[in-house]
């Protein structure tokens, strides 16, 4: 199956920081751009760091004169290597020295699904995309890879039938039913093995824009107890069987 990738939902117009962008210049960008956040690239295009409008406030909450001046917030840490972060910014006069670092990237050819993965377990709301020497191509926010998510029924419905019971399982469509109602894929009808079912189930959990599966298929027969070296149903590659 063919999973979208991250350089078909991406942004390839980024705005973006030299190291030595001046402070009130990467504020200007990121309010006149309405955007939450930056790359910052060295001389030859790599991506160096990332600065968010947290970065900025901690600027502006360690150096104000007003009541909330140098008070911590909920976000700041106390101690160790993110307070030692913490003051370098709040001293900061260019993205060098007001960037989060290291930043954390993606591939342009990554898929969606791993691109949201490394969004999750970072916690961030951006990933700035690279090619192969590291250097900026585009950009990823949360908002595109939802994107993903707005794959019209019909198309879904296609991709169940041509990619998992045609192409993967040798199946002929004409007797299984395969429905689509916003995102949610329906299977019915009875296959010739137990296998086939659940291995139909979990490919179409892989496609693009699938929220989720409800399996009513049933089989003839049942060969969950098959040996592990008697070889995948049809044309099912092994590694899928492995997944069950």
């Amino acid at each position: 199956m063919k999973h979208s990738k991250v350089d078909s939902v991406m942004t390839r117009d980024v705005v973006r920081a030299e190291c030595a962008t001046p402070f009130k210049e990467v504020a200007r960008l990121l309010n006149g751009r309405h955007i939450s956040g930056l790359p910052v690239v060295d001389d030859e295009g790599h991506v160096v760091g990332v600065i968010s409008e947290t970065d900025l406030l901690v600027r502006e909450v360690r150096s104000g004169d007003g009541p909330y001046a140098r008070r911590r917030r909920p976000w700041m840490p106390a101690v160790g290597r993110g307070r030692r972060a913490e003051r370098r910014r709040a001293c900061a006069r260019t993205a060098r020295e007001l960037m989060s670092e290291p930043p954390v990237t993606v591939h342009a050819d990554v898929t969606i699904a791993e691109a949201a993965r490394v969004m999750a377990r970072h916690k961030v709301e951006r990933l700035p995309v690279v090619d192969e020497a590291d250097r900026l191509v585009g950009i990823v926010t949360r908002r595109d890879l939802l994107q993903v998510f707005l794959r019209p029924d019909e198309e879904i419905r296609r991709e169940v039938i041509d990619e998992v019971l045609v192409r993967s399982l040798w199946l002929m469509p004409q007797l299984l039913s395969v429905t689509v109602h916003e995102g949610v894929v329906t299977l019915a009808g009875k296959v010739e093995r137990r296998s086939e079912k659940e291995i139909a189930a979990r490919m179409a959990e892989h496609i693009d824009g699938v929220v989720s599966v409800l399996d009513e298929l049933t089989f003839r027969l049942d060969d969950s107890h098959r040996r592990p070296d008697a070889g995948a149903p049809h044309g099912v590659p092994e590694e899928w069987l492995r997944k069950l």
